[in-house]
C-alpha cells in the first residue's frame, strides 16, 4: 500500500498534474467564489510555469544538472554482467517488440544490448516486477525485446518480483554478490540508482542511458515553441528530485537520516 501510494502522491507532484490542479482550482475560484483576485493569480501563475516549462531553454536547463554527472561507456572497463534497470512497458504481442518499451526503458535496452555486444560473453540480467494488470514483467519485456535484437536467451537474466530501484538493489547483490558490473539506467536516475546499489555493498559502474538535455544543434523555432516533449524533460528533472528527497528522508537503508 506504501508503495502505491508514493506513486500516487510523487505522481500528481509532478508538474503537469500540479499545474493542472492548481489552475483547475483557479477556475473554481472564479466561477464559484468571490475570490477573484487569488483566482487570477493562481491561473495566471499555473499558465506562466506551464509555458516555461514547456520551452526547450527552460526545460533542459533544469533537466542537465540532474543527468550530466557521468560520461557515456566507451569500451573501459569490461565487466561480466550487465544489469537494466526496469521501466515504463506494456505488452502487446502484435506489436514489434520494442514498440512496447515506452518513455525510458527502450533507450536503456538497446544500451544494455550495445555493452552486451562490446563485452563478449557477458550476462544482460532485467530487473523489474510486472505492472498490477500486466502478466509479463518490465524485467521480461526488455529480455524479449534484447532476444529481439539478436541476444541469446541464454544470455539473459530476469529478475522480476523488484517493485522499485532499492528492491532492484537487494535482488542484484543476492544473484552476484559483490563483482563488478555495469549497471544501465537513465542518465537522470543514475545518480539516484547508484546510492541503492552501493548501499548493498556492489561495485557498480556507471552506464548511463537516454540523455535528454540538449546542447547540440536545434532548429531556432524548437527552442522558443512550447511542446509536450520539453515538458517531458521538465518532468524528468522534478521526478528525480522528488526521488531523491525522497530516499535522503528515508536514508539510503530505508532509515530516517541515515546515510
Amino acid at each position: 500500500m506504501l508503495f502505491y501510494l508514493k506513486k500516487f502522491i510523487g505522481g500528481m507532484l509532478l508538474p503537469l498534474p500540479f499545474l493542472l490542479a492548481v489552475i483547475g482550482i483557479a477556475i473554481l475560484l472564479l466561477w464559484f467564489t468571490r475570490w477573484q483576485k487569488t483566482a487570477k493569480v493562481l491561473l495566471t501563475a499555473g499558465w506562466l510555469a506551464l509555458f516555461l516549462l514547456s520551452l526547450q531553454p527552460v526545460a533542459d536547463s533544469l533537466l542537465k544538472p540532474v543527468e550530466s554527472r557521468f560520461a557515456t561507456w566507451q569500451g573501459e572497463p569490461k565487466a561480466q554482467y550487465i544489469v537494466v534497470l526496469g521501466g515504463g512497458y506494456t505488452w502487446n504481442p502484435r506489436w514489434a517488440p520494442s514498440s512496447n518499451l515506452i518513455n525510458n526503458s527502450l533507450p536503456r535496452v538497446t544500451e544494455g544490448v550495445r555493452l552486451w555486444l562490446a563485452n563478449p560473453g557477458s550476462t544482460l540480467i532485467f530487473t523489474g516486477a510486472p505492472a498490477v494488470t500486466n502478466p509479463v514483467s518490465t524485467a521480461e519485456a526488455g529480455a524479449r525485446v534484447a532476444e529481439s535484437l539478436g541476444v541469446p536467451r541464454d544470455a539473459i537474466v530476469t529478475l522480476d518480483t523488484p517493485k522499485d530501484t532499492e528492491e532492484e538493489a537487494a535482488a542484484v547483490a543476492k544473484m552476484i554478490g559483490d563483482k563488478p558490473f555495469l549497471l544501465v539506467t537513465s542518465a537522470s536516475h543514475l545518480s539516484r540508482a547508484l546510492i541503492f546499489f552501493r548501499h548493498q555493498g556492489l561495485n557498480p559502474i556507471p552506464a548511463p542511458a537516454n540523455q535528454m538535455a540538449i546542447e547540440s544543434a536545434l532548429n531556432p523555432w524548437e527552442r522558443v515553441i512550447p511542446s509536450p516533449l520539453w515538458l517531458m524533460h521538465s518532468d524528468r528533472a522534478a521526478y528525480e528530485t522528488l526521488g531523491r528527497v525522497w530516499q535522503w528522508l528515508k536514508g539510503s537503508s530505508g532509515e530516517p537520516g541515515d546515510q
